[in-house]
């Protein structure tokens, strides 16, 4: 307990503090770390970052995804097949580099017109850039295909394309139909910015608090890896104001 009084211990409440700036979890904490010194730092670490220690393996995962980028990046020099280019699309896409994702793509279904995930994947990456009018047909491609495609999430990406297109009737429909399959924080998000873009304040609340309704049920490994959609929800919600 000692060391908890020494410098270490006040290297163990900066700790915990960035932690707590970085994930954003419950509010208290931040006043267990600070009113309980060192001792609250400490418990903070033992039930908030080292749970956390689960989700850093996908940070990890990109020692092999950019090995595996290097050697695709090669291969489709000597053979330009679609699953190698998909393949290489699928690698940036997950690595964040949403334009070289976009490219390789383009260039799978060049070669193949028949393949839904890289129409799929095509829209996604479209998204990211800001290319919601690119993302429509691709997204329509597939939905017409395979209405609940990935779970549904493919024609709630495609709904929240609609809305920020300007096909705004499209776009609720198609999210009402989606929210009656899908419990995705993702797309109640997306749901509740449309209405609130459209002056639909009460339901925008309504399906924001059903994001935020969400952490008292759900296992903690599952809350942390929500906390992003969390804190969107809460952001919103204020923006939207009480009522």
């Amino acid at each position: 307990m000692r060391f908890l009084f020494t410098p270490w211990g006040l290297i163990l409440q900066a700790l915990a503090i960035v932690h707590f700036i970085r994930r954003r979890p419950d509010t208290y904490w931040l006043w267990i770390i600070i009113f309980l010194g060192p001792l609250g730092a400490a418990v903070y670490i033992f039930m908030e970052m080292l749970p956390d220690l689960g989700l850093l393996r996908h940070s990890f995962e990109g020692f092999p995804r950019r090995k595996r980028i290097r050697q695709l990046e090669g291969i489709v020099l000597e053979n330009p097949a679609a699953g190698n280019y998909e393949e290489l699309g699928d690698l940036y896409l997950d690595e964040g580099n949403f334009a070289r994702a976009r490219e390789c793509y383009d260039k799978a279904i060049r070669s193949r017109s028949d393949l839904p995930d890289a129409f799929y994947r095509r829209g996604i990456a479209k998204i990211k850039l800001g290319d919601f009018a690119g993302a429509v047909p691709d997204l329509e491609h597939v939905v017409s295909r395979e209405p609940k495609y990935d779970s549904n999430r493919a024609a709630a990406l495609l709904a929240h394309a609609y809305a920020n297109t300007g096909e705004s009737e499209r776009a609720d429909v198609l999210f009402q139909q989606v929210t009656q399959r899908s419990t995705l924080s993702e797309t109640y998000y997306h749901y509740a910015s449309f209405l609130a873009s459209q002056g639909r304040t009460d339901e925008a609340r309504e399906w924001t608090r059903k994001i935020l309704a969400k952490k008292a049920t759900m296992p903690n490994y599952l809350r942390r890896q929500e906390r992003p959609w969390f804190r969107r929800a809460s952001g919103l919600l204020k923006q939207l104001g009480a009522g």
